[in-house]
């Protein structure tokens, strides 16, 4: 039952990563902001990781038949995810990979070394969870210097994606736990939440009056 349930879920985030990447793809086309090309990528990146988790389940489910997904599809589809979670956390919050102070740096990186001698995979979703974490704190604290509504909702939609993560890994510790499919539930709502931003770009190309000069 937690396999098939994992199995959908893993394609309704490719499903919902890949809606989200069309219309930050048709907003960047319309108009031409980096921010929403950058954004078209990490969208991109997110949904096609979930694809490849879910043809991981698939191959397991009709092909292989060894009761679990095999590790190095997981670990593909995660890498390409941390992938997607880089330009979302650049998009919104690209000053933060630039701190001033050396010892902010150290802080960034130490968690690294902590996870070095495990696996690839975990390496990459502490990765993930850091950079999510961070962007979202970094929202927060623009929120509170601009008072703009939009970053609550990434803000949250950021932190939901880091709560995923952080329990995507600690459901390695309880492999026969339910907290995987939490975990990808939470993230699936970190996409929507993400998605109410984006939903508000422009879906037609601007046009300017041509009597003004």
């Amino acid at each position: 039952m937690e396999f098939l349930l994992e199995n959908i879920l893993n394609l309704i985030g490719f499903l919902v990563g890949l809606a989200i990447g069309i219309m930050s793809i048709i907003g960047f086309r319309n108009t031409g902001s980096p921010t929403l090309f950058r954004l078209t990528i990490a969208f991109f990146s997110i949904s096609i990781g979930f694809f490849v988790i879910w043809v991981g389940y698939m191959l397991e489910d009709f092909v292989i038949k060894s009761g679990s997904i095999e590790r190095w599809i997981q670990t593909l589809g995660i890498i390409i995810q941390t992938v997607g979670y880089f330009f979302i956390a650049f998009s919104h919050s690209i000053k933060s990979f630039f701190p001033k102070s050396r010892q902010f740096r150290s802080i960034g990186i130490f968690p690294l070394f902590l996870v070095s001698s495990v696996q690839i995979e975990h390496v990459f979703r502490s990765v993930s969870f850091i950079l999510l974490a961070y962007g979202a704190i970094e929202t927060m604290l623009s929120y509170f210097e601009n008072r703009n509504r939009g970053a609550i909702s990434v803000a949250v939609g950021l932190a939901l994606l880091a709560l995923g993560e952080f329990l995507g890994w600690y459901s390695f510790v309880f492999p026969e736990s339910i907290l995987y499919s939490v975990s990808i539930s939470i993230k699936i709502g970190g996409l929507i939440a993400l998605f109410i931003p984006v939903s508000k770009i422009p879906l037609t190309k601007i046009k300017f009056d041509e009597d003004i000069e």
